[in-house]
């Protein structure tokens, strides 16, 4: 028995297969990941799995909910057919619809997440349906240069990370996600408050600015690699790593779920803003509160645990 398999036993209630846990990183895929920010899984979902999450999300995109949220947070990401055909976003699937949520409540998912963010438990902290229409000019597909952290502020780690699954094959030419290779370790240049703002609320080209002079700051080039992703397989990334996606020009729809996941210490924190307010995140409106009166990150509602090595 490996030392990998060893650790099953350490597991209560979130436990892998012998077979799961060869699909764990290896220890040298988490060196990868602190080197480069980003890490491509082996295959994690069946062809079962992902020919399920198409058929959930077009459930969901048909209106079918299990529950919905109690009220709409103000910066909630939530496609509905009288936007059109542009890019389709939706947060907190993950909530309203159990056929999306028992996939992605996999504990594998979490497994590796843990094991590449060296942590003893993750917890989803988002999730986003997104559906990239085959319209090679639609300006909306395209995503620009940012990094997640900064949407999340109002959070204490730096140890998030996110999952972006693909509901099939992933190449370059459908608009597959692409990393800025070891930008999670640049030293962030002095910059304004705006970028707490969600990249569809901000000038492109302010934000390819940005990329470039955060790249000159820290004397480096900019290495931008598409990840080609298998299906089955998704890309994790680190929430301080620069990503951004291009056009589908393919003649299929590009379907995929950004899986935002969350360490065990993540918590909110009181993160002030140059007008004098506090940054806020959506959930800022949903969660429980804490004793002391904030936001609950790990309000199981919402946040659910994924994984936990206890």
């Amino acid at each position: 028995m490996t030392e990998r398999s060893e650790g099953i036993k350490r597991y209560s209630h979130f436990k892998l297969s012998e077979e799961e846990i060869e699909l764990l990183p290896t220890d040298e895929d988490v060196a990868s990941y602190n080197e480069h920010g980003w890490y491509l899984s082996k295959k994690l979902l069946t062809d079962d799995e992902t020919d399920e999450l198409v058929n959930a999300s077009e459930r969901y995109y048909a209106g079918e909910r299990d529950r919905t949220l109690p009220l709409a947070p103000p910066k909630l990401a939530y496609w509905d057919p009288s936007k059109g055909d542009v890019q389709r976003h939706n947060d907190y699937v993950h909530y309203e619809h159990d056929g999306l949520a028992k996939i992605l409540r996999k504990p594998l998912i979490g497994a590796v997440a843990a094991r590449l963010a060296q942590t003893d438990e993750i917890r989803i902290f988002q999730s986003t349906l997104i559906y990239k229409p085959p319209i090679s000019g639609e300006p909306s597909n395209i995503v620009p240069w940012h990094f997640d952290k900064h949407y999340w502020s109002s959070s204490l780690s730096d140890r998030m990370l996110t999952a972006f699954i693909p509901f099939h094959d992933c190449p370059p030419e459908m608009g597959t996600i692409t990393m800025v290779d070891g930008s999670h370790r640049w030293q962030e240049i002095g910059s304004d408050d705006t970028v707490v703002r969600h990249f569809a609320e901000r000038d492109r080209s302010q934000l390819d600015q940005m990329l470039a002079e955060n790249a000159a700051y820290n004397g480096v080039e900019v290495t931008k690699l598409p990840i080609t992703i298998p299906r089955g397989h998704m890309n994790f990334h680190h929430c301080r790593t620069y990503h951004g996606s291009g056009a589908n020009v393919t003649d299929r729809p590009r379907r995929a779920i950004s899986l935002h996941l969350q360490d065990g210490a993540n918590a909110y924190r009181e993160f002030p803003l140059s007008d004098g307010t506090l940054a806020a995140y959506n959930h800022d409106v949903l969660v429980r509160r804490t004793t002391a009166g904030h936001p609950d990150y790990a309000d199981p509602d919402y946040c659910p645990t994924l994984w936990a090595d206890r």
